[in-house]
């Protein structure tokens, strides 16, 4: 029963391991990811992989192999994500349905890159794997603080 979670570049690993490795990976939180640096930025992918065309990101490319999910899989985008836009999250959203697969979606409103730290996104993601991975609801009473001032 394993779990993992990311955001950013966080968020397209933890997708990317769910799709890879489905018999490994349970349950996954995958926020903002930027899950095709070719609707990113190119050299984020190169720094990981060295220098790459046009015509050879498919193998980083996690909507391709979006079909591959096995476990229950969270995915998260601020709606005015300016750094890693939210078509980035779209493109798996569409192989998934696709591929007839179920899986949830949180789109935050007016929300940009930064939200992994907010009170509710916290909640919402340790909710996701008390759930999915210890199989009980989790309690409704508490909540989280909200963050430090300049944290």
């Amino acid at each position: 029963r394993a779990g993992i979670w990311g955001h950013s570049g966080g968020g397209y690993a933890t997708a990317g391991a769910m799709f890879r490795y489905p018999d490994f990976f349970k349950v996954g939180v995958a926020q903002a990811g930027n899950h095709d640096n070719r609707n990113y930025e190119d050299d984020w992918g190169e720094k990981w992989q060295g220098l790459l065309d046009g015509n050879n990101y498919d193998n980083q490319a996690n909507q391709l192999l979006a079909k591959n999910l096995k476990g229950k899989l969270l995915l998260a985008h601020g709606t005015t994500d300016s750094n890693v836009p939210p078509d980035n999250t779209l493109l798996v959203v569409n192989e998934l349905i696709r591929a007839n697969k179920d899986f949830d979606l949180l789109l935050l409103p007016n929300r940009g890159h930064g939200f992994a730290n907010e009170p509710y996104m916290i909640r919402r993601r340790w909710d996701y794997f008390v759930r999915h991975l210890l199989g009980v609801e989790p309690p409704k009473d508490y909540e989280f603080p909200p963050p430090a001032p300049g944290r």
